[in-house]
């Protein structure tokens, strides 16, 4: 049976299940592809270190060079990590002609533009299924599966540490913190869980399906991201009296001017909705196309199984590749799109909690800094309890752009009767 040589450069949870996988459902794949996906190099940083799967001697390395130089090495996987050091194998790899297979979402959303740029000139393919949502095959839904369909909207929970946290503090009534705590004891986030909680984790994976949905590389500079660590549990509680949960939500939109927006924040979004039931690590991504309709992909969003899935099923359209030269390289750019909507500019519906002395008139003095700003009230609620003489007054606001609401949160923060930053959070209906 013909086999097609890979090289993995990284060996952690991903890596090792990958190699795992490969070696476990060997006769599986072989019955499948018709030809044996062998793993002839692995670089590893620490080649003495203990490890539930120990690769063998005779293929390791500590260099990833040494993957992407070795002539029996037909594609390349890169799993280290990181930005600059995968830059630079990713580039090397193309201009010697390897097939390259990546999960690095960080890496492509930074640099995706180059990389893509020097895969067309080399006439290389990138594969990039597991860079996103784990093992739901999303990159190739959208690349392949809808190619009839204008992309209306995306809106997905693709980050599965920030909505074990808000799942837990809704079902069990824990504070951001004691939450967090939790899923990192049970294995769910890093000792260093800052991109999961800021909002960065799925701000990168939200760029690279709307730079695939929309035909041109958008920056960070261009998308809203705010994250989880400032919601309260009295936030969940007030939401859901209200009728709505909260979820890290990526958003990405498409209007009539064919402006996209793409933003990643702490959102209400009503209970009934399908998106407000997936909870714990679990992630999942609704997209609207013209010609497809609504769609739902659901699944485990990351770990070493729905990953190592992913990735062996980019290695098995790369071996394919191979065989058979493909005209598109991973990303198709055009302009049938203009540009990423000015944040100042993108229009949304509000939450608003503030902390207010409890007093007459206090009520109308909120409503009329709303008013001067064009904004509508369209429910408020205002819990009994006490602190320090003041109480919180909870008001739902119609739409509104991000620039009139950061004007209107300014002015409110002024109020004499206003005694705490107020909080803003945002509502999605799917209207």
């Amino acid at each position: 049976m013909r086999q097609v040589g890979i090289g993995i450069a990284g060996f952690g949870t991903v890596g090792a299940g990958v190699y795992k996988h490969l070696s476990g459902n060997r006769e599986l794949l072989c019955e499948r592809l018709g030809f044996e996906l062998t793993v002839r190099r692995i670089a590893l940083r620490d080649p003495n270190k203990p490890r539930p799967i120990q690769p063998p001697a005779e293929i390791v390395t500590t260099r990833w060079e040494d993957v992407v130089n070795d002539p029996n090495v037909q594609i390349v996987v890169e799993l280290m990590g990181g930005i600059e050091e995968p830059l630079k194998l990713v580039m090397a790899a193309i201009r010697k002609g390897k097939i390259v297979v990546t999960g690095n979402k960080a890496l492509l959303a930074e640099h995706g533009k180059e990389i893509f740029r020097a895969a067309e000139q080399h006439r290389v393919p990138v594969f990039y299924e597991a860079s996103v949502a784990g093992g739901i095959p999303i990159v190739k839904s959208i690349r392949e599966a809808f190619v009839a369909s204008h992309i209306r909207s995306i809106h997905g929970i693709i980050n599965g540490t920030s909505n074990y946290i808000l799942t837990r503090m809704a079902q069990a009534g824990l504070s951001f913190q004691e939450a967090l705590r939790e899923a990192q004891e049970a294995g769910f986030a890093e000792a260093d869980p800052t991109l999961d909680i800021n909002g960065w984790d799925a701000a990168h994976k939200a760029m690279i399906l709307a730079s695939l949905s929309y035909g041109f590389w958008m920056g960070a500079c261009d998308i809203l991201v705010e994250g989880i660590q400032d919601v309260t549990a009295n936030d969940i509680r007030f939401a859901k009296q209200l009728g709505y949960t909260i979820k890290l939500l990526a958003i990405i939109k498409a209007d009539e001017k064919r402006e996209v927006e793409v933003r990643v924040h702490p959102t209400l979004i009503p209970s009934t909705h399908v998106l407000a039931n997936v909870n714990g690590v679990f992630n999942a991504v609704a997209v609207h196309g013209d010609v497809v309709g609504e769609t739902l992909f659901y699944g485990r969003g990351a770990g070493q199984d729905p990953t190592a899935s992913a990735v062996i099923s980019d290695l098995a359209e790369a071996a394919i590749a191979l065989e058979s030269p493909r005209a598109q390289y991973g990303f198709t750019p055009h302009d049938l799109y203009g540009s990423c909507k000015p944040i100042d500019e993108i229009v949304s519906q509000y939450y608003l909690r503030l902390c207010v002395i409890d007093r007459p008139g206090v009520l109308a003095e909120v409503a009329g800094v709303l008013a001067e700003f064009q904004i509508g009230i369209s429910s408020v609620i205002q819990p009994e309890a006490h602190i320090d003489e003041a109480t919180a007054l909870v008001l739902m606001l119609h739409d509104a752009t991000h620039k009139q609401m950061c004007q209107a949160v300014d002015r409110l923060s002024q109020l004499s009767c206003v005694k705490k930053t107020p909080r803003l959070l945002r509502v999605e209906t799917f209207s």
